[in-house]
C-alpha cells in the first residue's frame, strides 16, 4: 500500500502532509498569517493559486514574509 503522506520542506523544515494538500493546506499547517510571498521548488506561486497547487512528494516551500523596521 503506497504512503498516504509526503514528505515535505516547508522553510527547510520537515513536514508530513496527506496525499492531495494544497498550498493553502501547507500555509494553515504552519500557521502564517498574509502578508507574505510563497514558492514552491523556487517557483513564485501566485496566491489566486493556493488553493489549487497541488503538492508533490519532496517538494521545497519556502513562505517568505516582508522584513520591517529600520
Amino acid at each position: 500500500m503506497p504512503d498516504a503522506d509526503l514528505n515535505l520542506l516547508i522553510n527547510q523544515q520537515p513536514y508530513r502532509l496527506p496525499v492531495g494538500a494544497t498550498l493553502s493546506d501547507a500555509i494553515e499547517l504552519i500557521g502564517l498569517k498574509p502578508p507574505f510571498a510563497a514558492a514552491i521548488n523556487l517557483e513564485f506561486v501566485p496566491r489566486s493559486q493556493y488553493a489549487q497547487r497541488l503538492l508533490a512528494e519532496g517538494d521545497r516551500i519556502e513562505l517568505i514574509a516582508p522584513v520591517t523596521g529600520g
